[in-house]
């Protein structure tokens, strides 16, 4: 790390989001989100989005609420290790309920040291909903440049780029 990374204040660094979910190409979003950070002595931070599941006794929602809530914070522990282990930097963690794509924007809206938005793209396929509606229909709603990395390249690929 340089001198002026690490005199920068933590306000002033980049922040790498990365929205979190159950797809292959969350790993190569992650990476490259992870070395950029390096390179730029930035963070990277996580989000992951709890979605509503229609239940309909209160107990049982609550429940699975509370289970849903755990296997996040799991899921958010393991990929804060790779983080860790790629950066030397813990990462900024949230979660949220609601829709991913709404959590996301007001997310965004609500955190300005968010400078860059990563997400990766699904090999061979059409885009996934994320990806579609913030370069569709959602496009104005992004005050934050948007990192489309391709969710086929490999990690030596990712490295060269990066």
């Amino acid at each position: 790390m340089s001198d002026q990374t690490q005199s920068q204040p933590a306000s002033a660094q980049r922040v790498f989001l990365v929205v979190v979910d159950d797809s292959e190409e969350l790993k190569v979003a992650l990476r490259y989100a992870c070395r950029r950070a390096v390179r730029t002595g930035g963070r990277v931070a996580l989000l992951y989005v709890i979605e509503p599941e229609a239940l309909h006794w209160s107990t049982a929602e609550r429940l699975r609420e509370e289970e849903l809530r755990t296997a996040a914070e799991e899921r958010l522990q393991k990929l804060s290790a790779f983080v860790g282990e790629w950066t030397g930097d813990m990462p900024i963690l949230y979660i949220r309920k609601g829709s991913r794509r709404d959590q996301l924007l007001k997310l965004m809206d609500e955190e300005p040291s968010i400078s860059i938005l990563v997400l990766g793209a699904a090999k061979g396929r059409r885009p996934g909903p994320l990806i579609a509606a913030l370069t569709g229909k959602f496009s104005s709603r992004l005050h934050t440049p948007m990192t489309i990395v391709p969710g086929a390249l490999t990690d030596e690929q990712i490295d060269v780029l990066t």
